[in-house]
């Protein structure tokens, strides 16, 4: 199946980091459509003696049924776990397949590609101070991010390619972080284009001396360029967490410390930003060029987008309006809540990774 977050795709930089202030959307919250969708909780199945660890990562298989998702190992990081952390579920939520044990410390994104070959990043961004920290919507000021405490084995700022058997196919990244010209440190996203050329968006830290940027990678792993700056500015990135491709092949960044959707062409050049879908924690889009964004940090998480509601917004590209609207339920959450991870098979159900709940929640209609 080759779907919207797929093909190639390069963008911006600059600028500098504009203190303390929030960047401010332009756009009124849209807060008000309708939501014609029911919630099933439970419906997928872990294997036995297993409970939902924090999750971001949840992508569709190439048949357009399978769920793929990858959680944090019953809690929300899988430091010196030896549990598996990849899963297949089928429609009905029968596990199909699981893989990954000792091998990461915080899956983070998840992509399958045109051969059926899953991707995971492996962000290392849980229990380090380093979230989100100064335009994130922490109130406090948090320190420049710093890897995480070594595990039994080091690991950690990584992604992986696996078969849809589980086999480790290739490794993107030095083990344990790097910054420039090494990488990653914090990888948050992958998207691989129909001719293998790999993306990668990388960091999750607002605090200064975060990195902010993508990699482009041709099908071997061989970096062919990067490009990205930690800053509010029109061309900049502030946590860059999500990475989706519509049909005429632009790439759409979830910049999400900077509360907007960047849309680039596969050369970089800016083409237009998007503000309506609120503060981006997920993007996903399906054949028909329909847009599913999660926000998991608005509202009561994040005094300064206060206005904006959580929850899973719902668009076509061709216009960039918003036509449904899955709010969080629960209203009054101090940290992160609601889907950060989003999307949706052949069949339309739409299906939202969460982290602060520790679910994964399906929506039919």
């Amino acid at each position: 199946m080759v779907h919207s977050r797929l093909v190639g795709v390069t963008i911006l930089v600059a600028a500098v980091v504009a203190g303390p202030a929030y960047p401010q959307s332009t756009a009124a919250p849209t807060n008000d459509a309708p939501n014609p969708f029911k919630t099933i909780e439970g419906w997928a199945k872990l294997p036995e003696g297993r409970v939902w660890g924090s999750t971001s990562a949840v992508e569709i298989g190439k048949d357009g049924k399978t769920i793929w998702v990858a959680e944090r190992c019953g809690v929300n990081s899988c430091a010196d776990s030896k549990l598996d952390s990849v899963f297949a579920f089928d429609s009905t939520g029968k596990l199909q397949t699981s893989f990954g044990a000792g091998l990461m410390l915080s899956p983070h994104g998840i992509f399958v590609d045109r051969d059926g070959n899953v991707w995971v990043t492996d962000c290392a961004c849980t229990g380090t101070g380093a979230g989100r920290g100064r335009r994130g919507g922490d109130p406090t000021v948090a320190p420049a991010p710093a890897p995480p405490p070594p595990a039994t084995e080091p690991k950690g700022h990584q992604v992986f390619k696996f078969s849809p058997q589980g086999k480790l196919l290739l490794t993107l990244g030095k083990v344990g972080g790097g910054r420039d010209p090494e990488f990653f440190f914090q990888p948050n996203d992958v998207l691989v284009a129909p001719n293998g050329t790999i993306f990668v968006s990388e960091g999750h830290s607002s605090s200064q001396g975060s990195t902010a940027r993508i990699l482009k990678f041709d099908k071997t792993g061989k970096l062919i360029k990067s490009w990205g700056k930690l800053g509010s500015g029109p061309d900049d990135f502030d946590q860059p967490h999500a990475l989706a491709m519509d049909s005429k092949g632009r790439l759409f960044i979830g910049d999400r410390g900077n509360n907007r959707i960047v849309i680039a062409d596969q050369d970089g050049k800016v083409i237009d930003r998007w503000s309506q879908f609120s503060r981006p924690s997920g993007i996903y889009i399906d054949k028909k060029d329909n847009v599913y964004v999660a926000d998991s940090e608005s509202g009561s998480v994040n005094p300064p987008h206060k206005a904006w509601k959580r929850g899973i917004r719902i668009g076509k590209i061709k216009d960039g309006k918003v036509t449904a609207f899955i709010p969080d339920p629960d209203e009054k959450a101090t940290g992160t809540s609601a889907a950060e991870g989003v999307a949706v098979d052949a069949a339309g159900n739409i299906y939202g990774a969460e982290v602060g709940p520790k679910a994964l929640k399906r929506y039919v209609r």
